[in-house]
């Protein structure tokens, strides 16, 4: 059997950091501005190319294009999507990437009617722009943006105790979004992303909390495809790629430190928890959305995941690739650290990225190791 249209026009992927939301001191980021992205959108693709990367997530910043209700300016997106058609990079574009206008409010109606609407515009502007109907992550990790902005008050909206309200709105939101992009532009896809996580017990006694907060991580993805909760909307339809979110930190001790890969006992591999995944939501296309670790690690980090997600598509999972997120080193969300923990470093010299050559060799490496697998390539369940 023939195997299946790739999803990507290349294996490995590059994830532009573009969140937008206000920080723990509700300063506004712009990460895509903070990183020069926006400014060297051309210079940036064209240097992935260079690396054998023609598919990257990157950002519509909400915020910028929505100044006034139903009036959108395009001028921060356009030169972007230009620069990416000109490049020859396959975009999948976050609508919302943590950052919301501000005079919306996220628990509220009004926030999914007119993400709707911005959504179906964006992918109007998009066939406008291109003659093909986008590739969008509609709101990005609903999971992680309920835990950290409605419960933990470290983004927006700052919120304690409200996980659950603000889970449901934003699955609510996605899935309108969903709707209107398709009605839009027939023939759109979209990823739902979010993390995968592995908690283990200190003791006995935790060992319900623990399966619970362990279960939570599929409930955004249930609530989308209809699982939990119908009456938010969501539906089997609804639910089409899978991106999976996991770093090196994304299995820990409860209440305590992150598991050691070489913890055998209590770490479980990668392959496992991508086939989890692909069990639950069988018969969908899976990608790995966001990888990475900070400093000297990142080859090794990055071989790990690789070999990891081989294993799982050799077992049969539809996984189609592993995005390096992010891509370029930056500067921390809630003080002033560098983070090197992308394949490029922030400051451009003469227009171009320094490019952290220890990572680069290896992921050329690692795409000789996948052009020569015979598992590269996704089955399907004939074969």
């Amino acid at each position: 059997m023939t195997p299946p249209e790739p999803l990507f026009r290349s294996f490995f992927m590059a994830g532009f950091e573009c969140s937008t939301h206000r920080n723990m001191s509700r300063r506004r980021l712009d990460m895509i501005a903070a990183t020069h992205h926006d400014m060297l959108a051309f210079e940036d693709y064209s240097q992935l190319a260079e690396h054998g990367i023609r598919t990257a997530r990157d950002g519509v910043r909400w915020h910028l294009v929505e100044t006034s209700p139903g009036q959108y300016d395009w001028s921060s997106v356009l030169p972007m999507l230009r620069a990416a058609e000109r490049a020859g990079t396959q975009v999948i574009w976050d609508l919302c990437h943590y950052g919301w206008p501000d005079d919306l409010d996220v628990f509220s109606p009004a926030f999914v009617d007119r993400f709707a609407r911005y959504a179906a515009a964006f992918a109007r502007l998009h066939v406008a722009e291109t003659g093909r109907a986008p590739f969008v992550c509609p709101v990005n990790e609903i999971s992680f943006l309920a835990f950290a902005g409605g419960d933990m008050e470290r983004c927006s909206p700052h919120a304690k105790g409200r996980g659950m309200d603000l889970k449901r709105n934003l699955v609510r939101t996605a899935i309108a979004g969903t709707h209107a992009v398709r009605e839009a532009a027939p023939g759109t896809r979209t990823a739902a992303i979010d993390p995968v996580i592995h908690i283990v017990p200190r003791n006995p006694g935790e060992a319900e909390a623990v399966r619970l907060h362990n279960a939570s991580q599929w409930q955004a993805w249930d609530m989308l495809a209809g699982r939990e909760e119908p009456e938010l909307g969501g539906s089997e339809e609804v639910l089409d790629v899978v991106g999976i979110n996991y770093y090196w930190n994304n299995q820990w001790l409860h209440h305590g430190e992150p598991l050691s890969v070489f913890d055998a006992a209590r770490f479980r591999p990668f392959r496992e928890l991508i086939a989890d995944a692909a069990a639950r939501y069988a018969g969908r296309d899976l990608f790995i959305a966001e990888t990475s670790i900070e400093g000297w690690p990142r080859p090794a980090w990055l071989r790990y995941v690789t070999e990891e997600a081989l294993a799982a598509i050799a077992a049969g999972v539809k996984l189609h690739g592993v995005c390096i997120y992010p891509i370029i080193s930056h500067i921390g969300w809630d003080e002033d650290r560098y983070c090197p923990n992308g394949l490029f470093e922030l400051q451009p010299k003469h227009g171009r990225r320094e490019v952290y050559r220890p990572l680069a060799e290896e992921l050329a490496r690692l795409q000789g190791q996948v052009r020569d697998s015979a598992c590269a390539a996704p089955r399907t369940a004939a074969e």
